[in-house]
């Protein structure tokens, strides 16, 4: 006789042992979500980690067998973080306390590469994440001809930083441009293989990913970055006219358009990104209070370690602690003779248990010393919240930790140098304070449209509103649109200049760094308050100051603890990000350029 379906589970039931059915069909409870965040940050952490220190090694001595180490590393994280997103989805409707639904969110947007499912594409998407970092890590340029000069980043760099003949300057840009080419087919794999992830844990794609890591959604998030842009860009539309005036009649009309993008291999970067090295070509008033730092630094015997530890004594002066013991033993602070590294300066605690490094190919120039300071800034950030549960070992957002040391940086006036001993006299006058700000916008004005074009051109990529055969033409539209800077010539057929900047092979979000340059003028301007400082907002240096340090210090140990709403609150008692305190740093100078380009042809 066939025995009924419900009568046969119920002696089934009945078999099994007591409380197992019960347990099989209860709901999960809020301490069972808050056990599972907790098992989930310690296996992450310990993963992290173990990615970190291959990779430490693996940027510091590229080889094929640290390559493929590396790429096991990032396979593993991937794997993990896309099986823990899976499992935490059956605790989406808990009722949890506001800690353990916030370590849940966190944990849902953990990953910077999101795992495909399919073990095999898991697998292929980590090796390719680790080929494109090493693929620019080993990009060298060789001239052709019977004698070819083989030339690295840092040399080509060189060129583009002092070099003021159009062809030599040409050849360095062409030729790195050249590295990249390469990567394309990785790169548009990558991108299938990303998207797929992205899809597999909730997310429309990468993109989406990536922009919903801001406390607000994805949406929201772009109309914010488009609402600080647009209240920079007339600052910067005033400083590109008159750069580009300056270049003109240094490289000639033919060279130079009256009104049109300016080219980009003449503003002393090799991606136009800050424009600090034309300074001599551009400086308002010549010989004006001018204060050549990298001269001061080599006249003073400075090298690598006592350029990171005047940076160090920064941060101790703001009442922080030294730097660790390992930190001077495990870091690379030059570029080492007998092997491939990337000298792309970073950050690292390789242990998310306070094992501080940093990774630069260090020369003694100005320049270097305000990289270090931004690089300590991530290191004391590690520092301040590596106590944190593992979720919120972070930044509030990753414009945070871009900016700390940046905001830190602005402290570094003339009358700061001059107390440390490396000038005698610091001349101070309305000239020498546009020279000044003129040198600085250089860097931070000058880079702000390029600070948000890079992820609006990968937004555009992940969505597949860019198809692969328009990477580079979209990558140029969005150049010209925003830096108003264009290619010296037509690109070939198979460019793919997104691939010669670090962060697109290397995976590395790049809208932190828009953010980075506008939450430094904020955090700056309220430390200053904070610190009684008196006149304008560019004389301002909060060295010393303990008050000040005590309000970074409170942000820091907050990591990613509470919505950086929050976090900027602490410092700023604002809870916006606002533009206005760059614009206020500025407004001696914009009110001077505003002056100097009447009459010119301004736009492109």
């Amino acid at each position: 006789m066939r025995r009924h379906p419900i009568l046969s589970f119920i002696a089934a039931v009945l078999l099994l042992p007591t409380g197992w059915a019960l347990a099989q069909t209860a709901a999960p409870t809020p301490e069972e979500a808050r056990a599972f965040i907790q098992s989930a940050g310690a296996e992450l952490v310990n993963l992290w980690s173990h990615r970190e220190r291959i990779g430490f090694v693996q940027t510091t001595y590229i080889t094929d067998d640290t390559t493929l180490l590396a790429g096991e590393a990032e396979e593993a994280v991937m794997e993990a973080t896309a099986r823990l997103i899976k499992e935490s989805l059956k605790y989406k409707s808990v009722k949890m306390d506001e800690d353990t639904a916030r370590q849940h969110m966190l944990l849902r947007l953990s990953a910077s590469l999101p795992a495909p499912p399919d073990p095999k594409e898991r697998n292929e998407l980590a090796n390719i994440s680790t080929e494109l970092t090493s693929m620019y890590g080993k990009g060298t340029y060789c001239s052709k001809g019977d004698n070819p000069t083989c030339r690295e980043l840092p040399e080509l760099s060189k060129v583009m930083a002092e070099s003021r003949n159009y062809n030599e300057l040409l050849e360095a840009w062409n030729g790195w441009h050249t590295i990249s080419v390469p990567m394309k087919p990785k790169y548009e794999r990558y991108v299938t293989l990303a998207n797929k992830g992205a899809r597999e844990i909730g997310f429309v794609d990468t993109a989406d990913m990536w922009r919903s890591r801001y406390d607000m959604s994805p949406q929201a998030f772009e109309k914010e970055t488009d609402r600080l842009w647009l209240q920079v860009k007339p600052l910067y539309d005033q400083l590109h006219c008159y750069v580009r005036g300056k270049l003109r009649t240094t490289y000639g009309a033919d060279k130079v358009p009256e009104r049109g993008p300016i080219p980009a291999h003449l503003l002393g970067n090799m991606w136009a990104q800050e424009w600090a090295n034309i300074y001599p070509l551009v400086e308002p008033y010549p010989g004006e209070g001018n204060l050549d730092v990298t001269e001061a630094l080599k006249d003073a015997n400075y090298d690598a370690i006592k350029m990171v530890k005047l940076g160090e004594s920064f941060f101790t002066s703001l009442g922080m602690d030294p730097l660790p013991k390992t930190f001077w033993e495990r870091s690379m602070f030059t570029k080492p003779n007998d092997r491939n590294v990337v000298c792309h300066a970073s950050a690292w605690d390789v242990s998310y248990q306070d094992d501080l490094r940093i990774k630069m190919c260090i020369e003694v120039k100005e320049e270097d010393l305000i990289t270090i300071h931004h690089e300590l800034g991530h290191n004391y950030y590690y520092h301040a919240y590596y106590k944190q549960p593992p979720l919120y070992r972070d930044g509030a957002n990753d414009g945070f930790h871009e900016g700390i040391g940046d905001t830190l940086a602005l402290s570094v006036t003339p009358g700061y140098l001059k107390n440390l001993g490396l000038f005698k006299d610091v001349p101070r006058n309305e000239k020498s304070e546009i020279n000044l700000m003129m040198k600085n916008a250089l860097e931070k004005v000058a880079f702000l449209p390029f600070g948000k074009l890079i992820d609006q051109w990968r937004w555009n990529v992940f969505s597949g509103k860019t198809a692969p055969a328009d990477y580079n033409k979209s990558w140029w539209e969005l150049r010209a649109k925003y830096q108003g800077i264009a290619p010296p010539a037509a690109r070939p057929a198979d460019a793919f200049d997104p691939g010669a900047k670090y962060h697109v092979p290397a995976n590395v979000p790049y809208t932190r760094y828009f953010l980075a340059r506008i939450l430094q003028f904020q955090f700056h301007r309220a430390l200053c308050k904070t610190a009684g400082h008196k006149g304008p907002l560019h004389t301002c240096s909060i060295y010393g100051n303990k008050a000040a340090g005590e309000k970074m210090k409170a942000m820091l140990a907050m990591g990613s603890s509470k919505p950086w709403p929050e976090a900027l609150a602490a410092v700023t008692g604002e809870k916006q990000m606002d533009a206005t305190a760059m614009l206020d740093y500025f407004a001696p100078l914009q009110k001077w350029l505003t002056a100097q380009n009447k009459g010119a042809k301004c736009g492109w």
